[in-house]
């Protein structure tokens, strides 16, 4: 990851992430994020869910087929000039290493105020590694 997709990345607030289950149909939705050490953290938050977090749909594909695209752009309807995108496309996987979880929520809790009074500890943390990353932006670069 360069220092500009780093920095693209920071800037952005959310992204959409995609994941497909064994049959091979695709799943997408929005997700909050936090890049740390190169990786891309996202949990299972506090929002109402229909059912089990453990259980989500994102969950399952992702137990079954860890490969997934996260695509993160930034658009502006009256200037298009400053239009921008990049996948990060990598294996997801569940965090389960305590000191690991630890400094990711924090990060989550540093980029989100939102988390900051939701209990995530005991609720699932996706980290998706990157193997390739693809960006595009009016005006090169990313």
């Amino acid at each position: 990851m360069t220092p500009e997709q780093a920095a693209f990345l920071e800037r952005q607030r959310s992204g959409r992430l995609a994941t497909v289950d064994p049959r091979g149909q695709p799943h997408a939705l929005p997700i909050c994020y936090a890049l740390l050490d190169g990786v891309v953290y996202t949990p299972i938050d506090g929002k109402p869910k229909s059912g089990d977090p453990r259980e989500l749909r994102r969950i399952r594909n992702i137990l079954a087929n860890p490969k997934v695209c996260l695509v993160v752009d930034h658009y502006e309807d009256a200037e298009w000039s400053n239009l921008a995108w990049l996948q990060v496309r990598g294996e997801a996987s569940l965090v389960e290493e305590a000191e690991e979880r630890t400094r990711a929520l924090a990060a989550l809790r540093a980029r989100y105020r939102q988390y900051r009074a939701m209990d995530l500890e005991g609720l699932p943390l996706l980290k998706i590694t990157p193997t390739r990353l693809v960006g595009w932006s009016w005006k090169g670069g990313v």
